[in-house]
């Protein structure tokens, strides 16, 4: 490729503001991220309303993660193929109506293939987004641009759970889907107006399909997200089952990444990672993932299953997030140019680590404000983590790699969310368990203050009832005592995990190497 070629490309400016293009791709990106979490509340409802058992609801979730999956690392080559603009409209329009599928939906199976079309429909709408903001604006306002991004990708899935739930309890759990239709179609027009392919994307063009390296990434992609999804559910390596997709997941990603590396034509280019800071970023987000959902899943369990809290109240308590969120994105979008990314990069960690912690503070006495601030605090933290990381992580490519890279970079995310969900309940359970184990050992008749305590609740039973059936109504109240006791510790345990991950992240963030913005590239040193 010549200089002046390369030079040309880089002078790129779109025809419009970036600022409206930002707002006409963040609409489909947020809309997509939201749907990722905002059935969760109101899968029981769709059980019960499609005859499913609750484990069976559950592939309702999973078969949306898994074709959004297979479809994410794909996208800088699908864009490539087709022309970006056409494949993001083509990808918002499949969503939309794969919505109205949804939520028309008559049978299980009906709702299943929806999600799945949903999924492959909403896979590419992140890192086209994230790509696509990264060009449309100079490299000194691309900052802003991570900020806006960071906005939405952040608080969104905060919000899906007290929408979800509010719609649910108020209307009907079909309409969680159907808000999606006018916000798709006011997305649908404004990317045919106002987004438009740069040179380079319309430069590239795929000479054939990558049969073998989509098939290898589809089968090891949605192996291994059915084992995140299924495993504790099937008792992990107990199950023959998920032995089986555990081994095929391994061969097949094997074999993917070979293949990559050696063929001619990639459907993921692999080689994207030979740069550091892209290196460095994946695994750091893949981290952030697992904090961030690891997190989401935990508190509403906790409030619903400990403390009582009904979906809607629990999901309230949880977003203020988003408000701290939006705080940190409005400072560091400003911040970013003028203060060294690896820094800000480890304060966030460092107060991300101090939030979490803060949960490990907690018992089943509390008041809602015990949740609210920690959550506020981690959201603020949220936004020195995710600006500056994305910035440092995918500007310092070339603008032709950054499609391919934005697919990988949110695919570790997603399936950072993914470990992370899968390793707090399997925690929560076994915890939970080990805990119980160690206090039981305590109801003895050997124990004076158990046996005060046993002697205190028969009286009190008995005054009050019926004097016959009092011990066992004693035996049974201390017992769910300790049960609730067993689990508060198991959360406990999973809050300090999360915290003792995010310390490790700190000082990873200085393996970065540092950046500087000149015009129209980046300068690594």
């Amino acid at each position: 490729m010549s200089e002046d070629l390369r030079n040309d490309w880089a002078a790129w400016r779109p025809s419009y503001s970036p600022w409206l293009i930002a707002f006409s791709v963040m609409l489909a990106t947020f809309m997509e991220v939201l749907d990722t979490s905002v059935a969760n509340v109101s899968l029981p409802h769709i059980a019960g309303s499609l005859a499913a058992t609750p484990e069976e609801a559950t592939w309702v979730l999973t078969s949306y993660l898994v074709s959004n999956a297979i479809i994410l690392p794909a996208t800088g080559w699908l864009s490539s193929f087709f022309g970006r603009k056409r494949f993001l409209i083509v990808c918002i329009i499949i969503f939309t109506l794969a919505s109205a599928l949804c939520g028309m939906a008559t049978s299980l199976g009906m709702i299943i293939v929806a999600r799945i079309l949903q999924g492959v429909g909403g896979g590419a709408l992140q890192p086209i987004a994230q790509a696509v903001l990264l060009e449309s604006f100079p490299q000194e306002q691309r900052g802003a641009a991570m900020a806006v991004f960071g906005l939405g990708v952040v608080t969104a899935p905060i919000i899906g759970p007290t929408l979800g739930g509010w719609i649910t309890d108020n209307y009907s759990w079909r309409w969680i889907f159907y808000i999606n239709l006018p916000v798709g179609a006011l997305a649908i027009l404004m990317t045919s107006l106002f987004v438009e392919d740069p040179p380079y994307v319309k430069a590239q063009r795929a000479p054939k399909i990558d049969y073998i390296g989509f098939g290898l990434m589809a089968v090891g992609l949605g192996a291994l997200q059915i084992v995140l999804d299924k495993g504790q559910q099937e008792d992990w390596f107990e199950s023959a089952f998920i032995v089986r997709l555990s081994l095929l997941a391994l061969f097949a990603l094997a074999a993917f990444v070979i293949w990559e590396l050696t063929t001619d034509h990639p459907i993921v280019d692999l080689r994207v990672f030979a740069n550091r800071n892209f290196a460095v970023g994946t695994a750091l987000i893949t981290s952030v993932g697992i904090v961030l959902f690891g997190t989401i899943a935990l508190l509403p369990l906790f409030l619903q299953t400990l403390l009582g809290y009904p979906a809607v109240e629990s999901g309230l308590t949880v977003s203020p997030r988003g408000f701290g969120s939006i705080a940190s994105m409005i400072i560091v979008g400003r911040l970013i140019g003028k203060v060294d990314g690896r820094w800000l990069i480890m304060f966030g960690f460092a107060v991300l680590a101090y939030a979490t912690y803060m949960f490990a503070g907690l018992n089943l006495e509390i008041a809602s404000g015990n949740v609210t601030w920690p959550n506020i605090i981690s959201g603020f933290a949220m936004g020195f983590i995710f600006v500056p990381m994305t910035t440092l992580s995918i500007s310092t490519l070339p603008n032709e790699q950054i499609g391919n890279a934005t697919g990988v970079y949110n695919l570790m995310r997603n399936l950072g969310g993914s470990i992370g969900i899968a390793l707090v309940t399997t925690f929560l359970a076994r915890g939970a368990q080990m805990h119980q184990a160690i206090m039981v050992a305590h109801l003895t008749p050997y124990d004076p203050i158990y046996q005060e305590r046993l002697r205190q609740m028969t009286n009190a039973l008995a005054a009050h009832g019926n004097p016959a059936t009092a011990p066992q109504q004693a035996y049974g109240a201390i017992y769910g005592t300790l049960l609730k006791q067993a689990s508060l510790m198991s959360y406990i345990d999973n809050f300090r995990f999360l915290a003792f991950l995010c310390l490790l992240c700190i000082p990873a963030a200085l393996l970065f190497k540092r950046t500087r913005a000149r015009r129209g590239a980046v300068a690594v040193h």
